[in-house]
Formats: structure tokens, C-alpha cells, sequence
């Protein structure tokens, strides 16, 4: 059994098929699929999905790089949608700092930037701060934002439970958030020949420190490497780490499983609420 911990389920690139691609997934072992919010309208989408098809999951939340379109309301519209009973986390949230504003040539390039950032950082915490309020861990995003995204994480230490998502960074920096309570999770780019960063990560990492996800409709792994990837492409993520580890893809599989149901905190009970309404 596998569960790819983040897909992008609701996006256009699945209006055609997406009942379809659910079942490939389980057809391969992929029974359980965490559909990912970045806006409030993915976040609801999400938690349409997670009630229609019992191996869907959702989380909600704002993606660092939607906040400059983020509603002022957004934070009780998001706390609804967190209190729904198939949502198990608040994400995707964090910070990006790849992704710059669109430059204005009539202001200050660096006060655009210095504004962006913040306002990135207010968002966060105001979700951070909702997730403890809900008693949800969370699902982190980060894209050349470290240092900062550190030392907003580092306040809430205790508080606050995340998973990196999509990690690419160096081993000892996975190490610095296993200390701080913190999980990682992989993608297809573990496939990838010229990942060697990735490949030195996964093979020193704990084996309960770590999920595994596709981030589809991005990241397919090798060999769908600039296709359109989907959830059946978890095994092929695990497949390789389990390659690269030295070990069966049943202890993978095992690992993962365990380790994602433990985080995300799977509530039997909606199981039931979910048979109930069909």
C-alpha cells in the first residue's frame, strides 16, 4: 500500500479523467491520495473530492505565491474548510521567494520585493496559527526561502508539526528539521539521473522520517519525465528509493504508510461519515 501525501486532484489537467486516474492508482497500490489546496477555491474543490472518492484526503491553505490574490476574508473561509472531517492538514503554506511580483517600474524594485516577503510572511503565520488552532499539522512549501522560513518555524516549535514537501535540500539540512519535530517527503525527481543532492538525502534519512507524493499534475518521475504525471506514479517514487536505500519496496511501502497515516492524523470516524452520505 502506498499513499502519494500530495496531488493537485482538483486542477483542470484532470477534468477529463480523473475518476479514472484514481483507479489506475489503486490498481498499482496507491489507495490512499491527499488532494492539496493552494487557494481557497482548490482548498474547497479538495474537500468536495476527499467526499466524493473514499481514498481522497484533503488539506487547505494558501500557496506563498497566490497571496497577492488572497481575499481579506480568506482566514474564517479557510477555518471552515479546516473543521471539515476529511481534512487532515493546512497546506500547501510557506514561503517562495523563486517567484517574484511582476515588477512595477513606476516604485522601488527592492521595497516590491521587501512588501512581497512580508506580506508572504504574515499569511504563513496567520495559517500556522489556524493550524494550531484546528489541531492540524502542516504542509510546507519552500523555494529559496530557508533562512527566513527557519526563523518563522523555530517560534512555533512545539506548536507546529510540518512536512516538507517536494524536499531537494541537503541531508544535513534534513537533519536540522527531524530536531525540530519536522518530516520531509519526495517526489519523481528522485528519479532524476542528475538529482545527486536528493539521491545523498534519501539514502542517509531515517526510515520514518519521510514520505512519498508525486505533486502531480508536475514532477513525473522517469520513464513519463515531461508528461503529465498522476497518483499510480507514487510506486514508481518508492521503487526508486527503495533502489537507492538498498531495501524492498515492501519496506518502503510499510514505512511510508505508517509514517503518513501518523502525521496526517487519518480520522477513522470520517470513513464512516463519508459511507453515510453516499
Amino acid at each position: 500500500m502506498f499513499i502519494d501525501t500530495h496531488a493537485h486532484l482538483d486542477y483542470p489537467d484532470y477534468a477529463d479523467d480523473r475518476e479514472a486516474i484514481i483507479s489506475r492508482a489503486a490498481a498499482v497500490g496507491v489507495t490512499e491520495i491527499i488532494s492539496i489546496g493552494t487557494r481557497i477555491e482548490s482548498s474547497s474543490n479538495a474537500v468536495q473530492l476527499a467526499s466524493e472518492f473514499p481514498g481522497v484526503w484533503a488539506t487547505v491553505g494558501i500557496h506563498p505565491t497566490d497571496v497577492e490574490e488572497t481575499p481579506e476574508d480568506y482566514l474564517p473561509r479557510l477555518r471552515q474548510l479546516g473543521q471539515q472531517p476529511r481534512v487532515v492538514a493546512i497546506g500547501e503554506i510557506g514561503l517562495d521567494y523563486h517567484h517574484l511580483p511582476e515588477r512595477d517600474p513606476h516604485h522601488s524594485w527592492e521595497k516590491q520585493v521587501s512588501e512581497y516577503k512580508a506580506k508572504q510572511e504574515k499569511i504563513f503565520r496567520e495559517q500556522l496559527d489556524l493550524a494550531s488552532e484546528l489541531g492540524l499539522n502542516v504542509v510546507i512549501h519552500q523555494r529559496d526561502s530557508w533562512d527566513d522560513l527557519l526563523r518563522v518555524l523555530r517560534e512555533y516549535t512545539g506548536r507546529i508539526r510540518g512536512v516538507f514537501h517536494c524536499f531537494g535540500e541537503t541531508l544535513s539540512q534534513a537533519q536540522v528539521l527531524f530536531e525540530l519535530g519536522h518530516l520531509v517527503s519526495f517526489t519523481g525527481l528522485v528519479t532524476f539521473k542528475n538529482a545527486q543532492v536528493i539521491h545523498e538525502t534519501v539514502s542517509g534519512i531515517p526510515l520514518d522520517k519521510f514520505m512519498i507524493e508525486t505533486d502531480c499534475p508536475y514532477l513525473a518521475p522517469v520513464p513519463h519525465r515531461g508528461k503529465r504525471c498522476e497518483p499510480a506514479y507514487t510506486r514508481l517514487v518508492a521503487e526508486r528509493i527503495a533502489d537507492l536505500r538498498g531495501v524492498s519496496l515492501d519496506e518502503i511501502a510499510k514505512a511510508t504508510t505508517t509514517t503518513a497515516k501518523g502525521f496526517f492524523k487519518f480520522n477513522p470516524k470520517s470513513e464512516i461519515n463519508h459511507a453515510e452520505s453516499l
